[in-house]
């Protein structure tokens, strides 16, 4: 099932590696580095899902999703985390700040693309280690 996907992503070598995965699944792909950008392109272009880093300038990825959650249009749209955080919390922060999973960096390209597929057909579930990380079914 091919989507438009929003990857939100400062670095840029994330951000390629991110865009050239989805890209070969044939996935559209917007791109965003800042929050401003994202929320502005979210609300004037069809988005199926929203690929977040939590570590960005000027608005980190926990007030993207405050942003997101709080409108009521764009809420419906999939948030899910895509950090490199791994701390005891991190897991249980990102879902409480509005994000509907969570997926662990480093990626492995196939496990990253079933994880795509998996929040695209709404199949949020817990699939361990670096597996998506179930949030919340509103």
């Amino acid at each position: 099932m091919a989507g438009r996907i929003l990857v939100i992503e400062d670095n840029p070598t994330n951000l390629e590696l991110t865009t050239y995965l989805l890209k070969a699944f044939n996935y559209t792909v917007l791109t965003a580095a800042d929050g401003s950008q994202a929320i502005n392109i979210a609300g004037r272009e069809r988005v199926d899902l929203i690929i977040c880093d939590i570590h960005l300038p000027r608005m980190d990825g926990y007030e993207i999703a405050r942003r997101l959650k709080g409108h009521s249009v764009l809420r419906r749209i999939p948030l899910v985390a895509v950090t490199a955080l791994a701390m005891v919390g991190d897991r249980e922060k990102v879902l409480a700040a509005g994000f509907d999973g969570y997926i662990s960096k480093p990626i492995t390209p196939e496990i990253f693309i079933k994880q795509i597929e998996e929040f695209l057909n709404g199949e949020y579930r817990d699939g361990g280690s670096n597996g998506v990380k179930q949030g919340r079914e509103d």
